[in-house]
């Protein structure tokens, strides 16, 4: 494919999505949505920073630009399946939503169109945050192409079901509860894995309840395995839908694999993530997205780097789906 990340290439030009800001993994830019229809895979930041739920500022808005620089690091091989992504897939950066700092609205509203466009072109979209409010959009617009037929996949060390956040419904700690409203979503098709701690509000465990959602607790992972886990999972995104979405708050992971994000212990780690995603994605998922990172905490900019490996973690299992079956 045109412009194949490889590493160890001397002098490779890196296409920028403004400046300073290479493209992910230095893939082809894309400037029209004409242009999807020729990629599998179209990646696109959605760089929201809303209303904080602790503090007043997390600095995850500057996350599309942090996991974009840690992504032309690397390449598409992995040699633990002797696989590269980019054999399999073309893919390309769609850059950054329009954002309005001061309305959630229409900046919901403009990452539901551009994930849209990404549907309709039939690629499959990879969005990173931002805080997790950016996945609701996205969801919609699967939901829109399929009938409200499918199911969701949504690792996080926190519910993010609650109805509002002081006036608000469309904060970071919501996306759940707005996805358990939209039109032709059964809510027994949606899975909650990992959540844990002391970081969680009861009314989270009542609209799981009430909507007869699953919730497969972080130690429930660490007690039955991470193989039940994913079996179980797909077993309830999968049943009598047409497509599943996969949604990843970057606190999954415990805070020693995620020094760039929420400071929550007794999480997975970075091996039972990615085998997670690459098994799931491996039996058809139809969307991705990574979100909740947080460079200003980060010095080392791992928890970007941890995206752009799960990521292609996700992607090589998507590569067995399409290609391998």
């Amino acid at each position: 494919m045109e412009n194949k990340p490889v590493c160890y290439v001397k002098d490779r030009v890196i296409p920028e999505i403004y400046s300073g800001t290479p493209t992910f993994m230095g893939l082809p830019k894309l400037n029209d949505e004409k242009e999807l229809r020729n990629y599998d895979i179209v990646f696109m930041g959605a760089p929201w920073e809303g209303i904080c739920t602790w503090g007043s500022y997390s600095g995850c808005e500057l996350a599309t630009k942090s996991i974009r620089a840690a992504s032309v690091r690397y390449g598409g091989y992995l040699p633990e399946f002797n696989l590269d992504v980019f054999d399999y897939f073309s893919g390309a950066d769609y850059g950054d939503v329009a954002i309005n700092s001061g309305n959630i609205e229409e900046t919901l509203n403009n990452i539901e169109t551009k994930a849209e466009e990404i549907i309709n072109a039939g690629a499959f979209p990879v969005t990173f945050g931002g805080d997790h409010s950016v996945a609701y959009p996205i969801i919609k617009a699967l939901a829109k192409k399929h009938n409200g037929k499918i199911g969701i996949i949504h690792l996080d060390s926190h519910f993010d079901n609650m109805d509002t956040f002081g006036d608000s419904k469309y904060a970071r700690c919501s996306p759940l509860h707005r996805a358990y409203e939209i039109e032709g979503i059964d809510t027994k098709n949606i899975v909650h894995v990992g959540v844990r701690g002391p970081r969680n509000n009861p009314l989270g465990m009542k609209a799981i309840n009430d909507t007869g959602a699953t919730l497969i607790t972080s130690f429930e992972i660490k007690e039955k395995g991470i193989d039940y886990v994913i079996e179980k999972s797909l077993e309830i995104a999968k049943k009598d839908t047409e497509a599943v979405y996969v949604t990843v708050c970057s606190d999954i992971l415990d805070v020693a694999f995620n020094p760039g994000g929420p400071p929550d212990l007794c999480g997975l780690t970075s091996y039972e993530l990615a085998k997670f995603l690459h098994v799931v994605a491996s039996k058809g998922i139809d969307g991705f997205d990574f979100v909740e990172v947080y460079p200003p905490t980060d010095s080392n900019n791992v928890s970007s780097h941890a995206a752009v490996w799960m990521t292609l973690y996700t992607l090589s299992g998507l590569a067995k789906y399409k290609h391998f079956k």
